[in-house]
């Protein structure tokens, strides 16, 4: 028989599509297996898409072996810049152009025949789906979450929208690419700062990579420090500034004011202003990566001095796009000997530089760059001699009892930028009234319904396309009954996808976001796959969702991911697969060359899965011969019974020593999800049956039909033919996965002699079915002291009976 995969796997999905692999049942335990959901571009999955998915697969159908009741559920992450640019990219409605990118990719996941459950498919701009997206909003809003703020924003021309730190890093779109600049609009925000806490004690308790919890914690940036006044000179105001180093108070020789600081119009001398205004307006074009950046430092002084309050000497006031307004208090101290970029400064504008920490024994010599380490401290008054780790804590108390600051903690987290000038996202389900003021819409009235428009194209001015649709916008007042006015601005992609695991529990609800009894049932979720360029933005914005819903008894439980998994990339000649690159590669065409199947087992078999590996068109063929070949073994021995009587039970000992081995080592790998040597234990142990059943003109029953239950999450349509070939009615994916027994999985040891020269050396025992690679390895380390000073020539091997070392003094050479 023929290995026609188009047929066999063009059968099995029909049957699927009928008979479902599993169905929801109670009495087992649950599992909760989910990849991150996509979002739908126009140029489909590729094979780099393909490799998070059929991970995730293999795992949901290993878990239905295992008996477990699993929960493996897809949707569409549709709203947002990206789906808006294809569209007006395209020219048509996003509307249009995600129900035609959703309808392909579904079309490519389903020919995946992942086990996907479809009658839980979501997607985020389902009116049924964001009307608790828009629910979620308003509870926060309730409860003082939310708030109005007008604030410089990254924003992008080309994209013409705001985006938030996360989505400008490097200055730039991480849409389009193009340079990212200030400008001062008004937006709505979400305090995510006031979870910072339990945003970084939570991460304590996750199953996640600890690369990704070290950049949540990084990002959230937690500092003790200290707050310090300091006077302005000929005023009773004050600046004040967050140091995480109050020892170094006593070395603060000159301050400096980001531009957008409220006081700088104030401090700047008359004849300065002009200058002055130029520069903040030039400050003001610029990103906060790009001030933030190594480079020449500008600046300039105000005219106004300002008073250290630990030593009473006067310190110049400046005013430098290095310093950031949401960033502390847009304010700080400069300590020029102990920090470089205020070195750098100092030296550039000729500042004072007066070194307070000392390394303990060295002389005090004028400083050729600033010095950041330990040590002793010096031109410090009473706290001289001290050292600087003690001093830090000293000078904090210190500041305290004089009345000019005190101990505090800061983060580097800033609170979320939540509006978006953008016509493809949620509307945010606020009003504007004059007289009552920022008014909800009523829960009953939502989901409040995006207008179909002909134009959503963003405006230059930063207002969103929904300003200039007044039959949506002007509405009456839900309190006072009056004229109103819709809030226009929409909500980011990330809020859709912040809380979307939970409704898959229960995604027909109509009356919650889910019901208590769903999320008990499936949530929290066991196992997360995605990619780690996801690890601060999706991943923190998730939790502080559900620490949120978990504060108001929405859910039972304050974190979302039990267990996160991150795939690594798909390269191609060293680079991420990108469309804009030109490398990536379709699954559509191998799919039609080689099968599902081989595409499957591929995607498993090009590296650890955790690790970016390259792809090579060519390797795909040897998974495609392996599995022609499984497909012939078992046709060929199906009908080949192994007999019992023969050779004396010698053939049923050694497949049974094979099976229980090989099941022992496939279940250890996926358990550890080093699925590329899942790949490799398969072609290894299925050459070996197929020599063994050769050499004795037969199989057992019993080890034919684990090959192929193991085999089954993998290559899930060729698992089903071979299994109903064998003669069973139903589906694989109704067996156990096989248990083995350890005594039966040990290899027998044997004792080979260890000569040099011919000469016995030593005697060495292995398993008897080592490799012969393995049995040198073991030989070379055992007689390593004896080979020592002598060159191999040769080694012989002959299995478990003798190893020989032909060798040559070195020195003879």
């Amino acid at each position: 028989m023929t290995y026609n995969f188009t047929e066999i796997e063009k059968k099995w999905r029909n049957i699927w599509e009928y008979r479902p692999v599993q169905a929801d049942s109670d009495g087992k335990t649950n599992f909760y297996c989910l990849d991150m959901f996509p979002y739908p571009s126009g140029s489909g999955l590729h094979v780099g898409h393909w490799r998070g998915y059929v991970l995730s697969d293999v795992l949901s159908r290993y878990k239905i072996l295992q008996g477990y009741n699993v929960l493996h559920p897809m949707g569409w992450d549709a709203f947002g810049l990206p789906a808006e640019n294809y569209a007006i990219s395209a020219g048509v409605h996003p509307a249009v152009s995600t129900a035609q990118n959703v309808a392909n990719a579904k079309r490519q996941l389903q020919e995946m025949s992942t086990v996907y459950d479809w009658g839980r498919e979501i997607n985020t701009t389902d009116p049924e789906y964001y009307k608790w997206t828009q629910w979620i909003f308003l509870r926060m809003w309730k409860h003082g979450l939310a708030y109005e703020k007008e604030m410089p924003l990254n924003w992008c021309e080309h994209c013409k929208c705001v985006l938030a730190n996360e989505e400008s890093t490097g200055g730039v779109c991480d849409r389009c690419g193009n340079p990212v600049s200030k400008k001062l609009l008004r937006q709505w925000m979400l305090k995510i700062t006031e979870y910072a806490d339990r945003l970084l004690e939570g991460l304590e308790k996750l199953d996640w990579p600890e690369k990704v919890k070290k950049m949540q914690s990084d990002w959230i940036g937690k500092s003790y420090g200290a707050e310090v006044d300091f006077k302005i000179e000929g005023s009773d105001k004050s600046i004040r500034v967050f140091t995480t180093r109050p020892d170094t108070l006593y070395g603060a020789t000159f301050m400096v004011l980001a531009p957008e600081h409220e006081l700088v119009g104030e401090l700047t001398a008359a004849g300065r202003r002009e200058e002055m205004e130029r520069y903040v307006r030039n400050a003001g074009a610029k990103s906060s990566v790009d001030r933030m950046a190594d480079r020449e430092k500008t600046g300039m002084y105000t005219g106004t001095c300002a008073i250290n309050p630990f030593n009473g000497s006067r310190i110049q006031i400046w005013v430098s796009d290095y310093v950031l307004a949401d960033y502390g208090t847009g304010a700080i101290m400069c300590v020029p000997a102990h920090d470089e970029r205020d070195f750098e400064f100092a030296k550039k504008f000729g500042l004072p530089i007066i070194q307070v920490i000392q390394k303990e024994g060295a002389p005090e010599t004028e400083l050729a760059e600033a010095y950041t380490g330990d040590g002793v401290m010096i031109n410090s008054h009473i706290f001289n001699g001290m050292k600087a780790s003690e001093a830090k804590e000293r000078m904090a108390e210190h500041m305290e009892k004089l009345g000019v600051g005190k101990k505090t903690v800061r983060y580097k987290l800033r609170d979320w930028v939540f509006s978006r000038q953008r016509y493809w996202g949620e509307p945010i389900p606020l009003i504007h009234c004059e007289k009552c003021g920022v008014v909800p819409v009523p829960e009953s009235e939502l989901p409040v319904l995006l207008p179909e428009v002909e134009s959503y194209q963003p405006t230059s001015t930063g207002e969103s396309p929904l300003a200039d649709i007044n039959q949506w916008v002007n509405v009456t007042c839900p309190q006072c009954h009056g004229p109103a006015k819709r809030e226009t601005n929409t909500m980011p992609q990330w809020a859709g996808s912040s809380w979307y695991f939970l409704r898959y529990a229960d995604p027909h609800n109509k009356d919650e976001l889910a019901s208590r009894e769903a999320l008990k049932k499936w949530l929290p979720v066991d196992y997360y796959v995605g990619g780690i360029e996801h690890a601060v933005l999706h991943l923190l914005y998730s939790r502080f969702y559900t620490k949120f819903l978990y504060d108001i008894g929405a859910v039972d439980f304050d974190e979302p991911f039990t267990k996160l998994f991150n795939q690594g990339m798909v390269n191609r000649s060293g680079v991420k697969m990108s469309k804009s690159l030109g490398n990536v590669v379709s699954p559509d065409e191998l799919v039609q060359k080689y099968g599902c199947d081989s595409l499957r087992m591929y995607e498993l078999f090009i590296g650890p899965p955790e690790q970016d590996s390259e792809w090579d068109d060519r390797g795909i063929d040897g998974v495609y011969r392996y599995l022609n070949r499984t497909w012939k073994f078992v046709c060929e021995y199906k009908d080949k019974p192994l007999s019992a009587d023969s050779a004396d039970g010698v053939p049923s000992r050694e497949f049974e020593k094979l099976r229980n081995k090989f099941i022992r080592d496939i279940t250890a790998r996926l358990n550890n999800l080093t699925l590329n040597t899942v790949v490799s234990g398969f072609m290894e142990y299925t050459a070996k049956i197929s020599d063994d059943a050769r050499k004795w003109g037969g199989i057992d029953k019993e080890t034919l039909e684990t090959l192929i239950i193991l085999l089954a999450p993998f290559t899930p349509h060729i698992a089903e033919e071979l299994w109903s070939l064998t003669g069973h009615g139903e589906s694989v994916f109704k067996q156990s996965w096989p248990g083995y027994d350890e005594a039966k999985a040990k290899d027998d040891l044997v004792t080979v002699g260890l000569q040099i020269n011919g000469k016995l050396r030593g005697q060495l025992q292995i398993p008897d079915s080592e490799s012969e690679g393995a049995a040198l390895a073991a030989a070379r380390a055992a007689l390593s002291k004896r080979l020592e000073g002598f060159r191999v020539l040769k080694e012989v091997y002959v299995p478990n009976k003798i190893i020989n070392f032909v060798v040559k003094a070195a020195q003879e050479e």
